[in-house]
């Protein structure tokens, strides 16, 4: 049997707990019961993602997401859908620059099937990965790329943005999508390489949540996760360390037929996992967090410049984390109107901090958001993986919210001094154009996801 340790309730856990195990062959299990609903959650994090892609083959974690479910040994074409759906349980997968996760949801009493279902593919994906299969999901992605970020306004500005905040060359210069060339070149046998390096049970995490026996719950994970050998093969990632300011501002500017002008910035922000991340966070959040925000207040309600402004924070481990600010302008306000008085906020912001009442209400609403997430067994499964693999301990998810309550606003005022600058940017603007009458011609594509 798998060897583990209990975990007692933590101060500032609201009373969660989880228990966690370890595998003879390296797989990680962490378990958190919750009898208040009758269904079971199961996630598992593989530590592997788009920082781990090497020039000429991005997009390759993603596309393997894909190819996950289209069969394994046991569980022909479409087939884990088929069985999960079928029992009354919802599922998906996604890809990350830091991980690739699949999930979950079901009865309780169908907890066995997602069990064996995911340690079917986890052990033997490479028997049902052949062309046919390879050719299906690269089409897949190729037209989730099309009309999720190439053909939508605006599709491709997060793209532009991570390609300008991190260098040439750096593991998260790139995002999960992938460029259309490297998905046309990717193999067969690229995809069952990358198979055997990172999906392997010493380089993941499993947890389940919810309306669980941890007794009888672990002795389904040995008998089917005990026997998939692990191995030691996997590179380690590339050091994805830079200076905490740009030290310049970067802009672009963009001519595209998108309905209004926009300004958009990535600012580069401290790593996910530390006490200036859970600061900053509140200061974005106090900045443009909803309707109540400062960015918000002035350049909707009070200038009337834009129609909608937000300031967003993607937490990175690897990494800077990003600050993600998009502006879209109100009838033909130009762009540096709004540049002006964003900027004019931020200096204000950094010279005098946050109010009393703006702390409480931020705190409130990250609290409300953390709670959200703990609160359901989906959403608790998902941050225990996530502490784990990347920052070593699942613990630490059911502490989250007491350290984003414990920052001060004085921390809060430092770290949106030190980092929300213009020499720590980088910048989009958009510029609208007019269509092309060789544009008018559409066609309709109903391409079929496999997700």
């Amino acid at each position: 049997m798998p060897m583990g340790h209990t975990a007692t309730a933590e101060a500032g856990s609201g009373g969660l707990t989880a228990t966690e195990h370890r595998l003879a062959n390296g797989l990680r299990v962490v378990l958190s019961e919750d009898h208040l609903t009758p269904v079971a959650a199961v996630c598992l994090w593989y530590d592997v993602g788009s920082r781990h892609e090497v020039k000429g083959r991005t997009g390759l974690a993603h596309l393997f997401e894909h190819l996950m479910f289209q069969g394994s040994a046991q569980v022909k074409g479409n087939g884990h859908f088929e069985l999960v759906q079928g029992a009354g349980g919802s599922l998906n997968g996604t890809t990350s620059f830091e991980r690739t996760n699949y999930f979950e949801t079901m009865p309780t009493h169908q907890l066995e099937l997602a069990l064996w279902l995911e340690a079917d593919r986890m052990g033997s994906l490479l028997a049902a990965l052949d062309d046919e299969s390879m050719e299906n999901q690269r089409d897949v992605v190729k037209n989730e790329r099309r009309q999720r970020y190439d053909n939508v306004p605006y599709g491709t500005a997060f793209e532009k943005l991570t390609a300008l905040a991190y260098p040439e060359g750096h593991p998260y210069h790139h995002t999960p999508i992938g460029s259309m060339a490297d998905l046309d070149a990717a193999t067969l046998e690229d995809a069952r390489a990358f198979f055997r390096t990172y999906y392997a049970p010493n380089n993941a995490v499993l947890s389940v949540v919810g309306d669980i026996d941890p007794e009888q719950t672990l002795a389904w994970v040995e008998k089917y996760f005990g026997s998939i050998p692990g191995h030691d093969g996997k590179p380690a990632p590339r050091d994805g360390a830079l200076p905490e300011i740009i030290g310049e501002e970067l802009r672009e500017i963009i001519e595209e037929e998108v309905p209004a002008r926009a300004l958009m910035a990535a600012y580069r922000l401290p790593e996910d996992g530390t006490r200036a991340c859970d600061a900053v966070d509140l200061a974005l959040t106090i900045l443009g967090g909803g309707e109540s925000s400062r960015l918000y207040n002035r350049l909707v309600r009070r200038d009337r410049t834009a129609v909608a402004a937000g300031f967003y924070l993607l937490r990175l481990a690897g990494a800077p984390s990003l600050g993600w600010f998009d502006v879209k302008t109100s009838g033909d306000v130009e762009v540096p109107v709004i540049e002006t008085a964003v900027d004019e906020e931020l200096a204000r912001f950094a010279e005098e901090g946050p109010t009393a009442e703006e702390m409480e209400r931020a705190q409130a609403q990250l609290e409300r958001e953390w709670l959200d997430r703990l609160g359901t067994v989906a959403g608790r499964a998902d941050e225990l993986c996530r502490f784990a693999v990347l920052f070593g301990d699942p613990q630490l998810a059911l502490t989250a919210v007491k350290r984003v309550l414990e920052v001060t606003p004085e921390e809060v005022q430092e770290v949106a001094k030190a980092r929300l600058r213009p020499d720590n940017r980088a910048v989009l603007v958009y510029e609208p154009v007019a269509p092309e009458a060789d544009d008018a011609e559409t066609t309709d594509e109903n391409e079929e996801s496999a997700k």
